[in-house]
This record gives C-alpha cells, structure tokens and sequence, in this order.
C-alpha cells in the first residue's frame, strides 16, 4: 500500500506541475488576446493542447492507482478521494501532511487557472464583439445609398452618394 500512496502523490505532483504550466499559458495568453496576436495565440493554443494530452494519461495513470488502492483496501474506487486517503492516513502523519499539502497547491493552482480562464473567456468575447462591431460597420459603408445622378441621355450613372460634386450648372 504504501509504495501505491507514493506513485499516487507522485501522480499528483506531476499533475500539479502540468496545471502550473497551464496557468503560466493563461497569462501568456491574456496578453496575447490584449494584443491581438493572432499567431501567438494559436502557438499558445498548441501548447496548451499538449499539456491537456499530458495531463489526459496521468489522469488515467491516476486512475489505474486508485483502482489498485481500492482491491488493497476493499472499497469502492469511488470512495477513495483525495480527503479520504488523508484520513487514512492518519497514523502516518508525515505522508499525511504531504497528500495535504498536495491536495491545497492543486486547488489553490486550479482556482488560478480557472479565474484566469474567466478573464480571458471575457476578453476574447470582447474582442469577437468589436470584431462584429467593426465588420458590419465597413458593410454598411460599402452600401451607401446610390443618388439620382443622370447623364444627359437620361441614363442613372449609379454614384455612390458623396464621390460626385456638386454640379452647378442644374
């Protein structure tokens, strides 16, 4: 048992420092929105899409742990959470405060990102707002109004209202 609780709290920290890089790639990415790096953003996007895959097998890594843990200890895989296996270890104070310890930097790490992730779901929206704002601005400046020019066949010159003159001689 005691060499699954070490692989499970190595899980852990590794997982730990995939979710800090991840972190790190939403402050990246905040400024690149800020900025508007299209590129940049696609870069970070990539990134990001390997720590998720990282983080996927370490998952299931986590999961196979705890399935092995559960046949140990005859419980059911579902009963077996992070605040469980602190009191089971309660007469292991040490790896006890570890798991604990543990159990706070990923909260406290997952709390970060998701804020983070708040504020920049919100700046991206801003942004495809405006995006939308000035796009159907440049439409609507294209499709002016054509005036009632004629030539002197009678025939619509079909001008784009303000590209003519005024014409002194009518």
């Amino acid at each position: 048992m005691a060499s699954l609780m070490e692989n499970f709290m190595d899980i852990l920290e590794k997982e730990h420092g995939q979710y800090e890089r991840l972190t790190d790639l939403s402050r990246q990415k905040q400024q690149v929105i800020i900025a508007g790096n299209i590129p940049a953003l696609e870069k970070i996007t990539e990134q990001e899409q390997e720590l998720t895959g990282t983080l996927i097998n370490l998952e299931k890594k986590r999961e196979e742990i705890v399935k092995d843990m559960s046949i140990v200890l005859s419980k059911d895989p579902s009963e077996l959470t992070v605040t469980n296996m602190i009191a089971f270890l309660s007469k292991q104070p040490q790896e006890q405060q570890k798991l604990r310890d543990l159990k706070d930097k990923l909260r406290n790490t997952l709390d970060e990102m998701a804020e983070l992730n708040g504020l920049n779901e919100s700046l991206l929206q801003h942004a495809m707002e405006m995006t939308e704002f000035d796009l159907t601005l440049f439409k609507s400046m294209r499709q002016a109004p054509t005036t009632a020019n004629y030539d002197r066949s009678a025939n619509n010159t079909g001008d784009i209202l303000g590209t003519g003159g005024f014409d002194a001689k009518q």
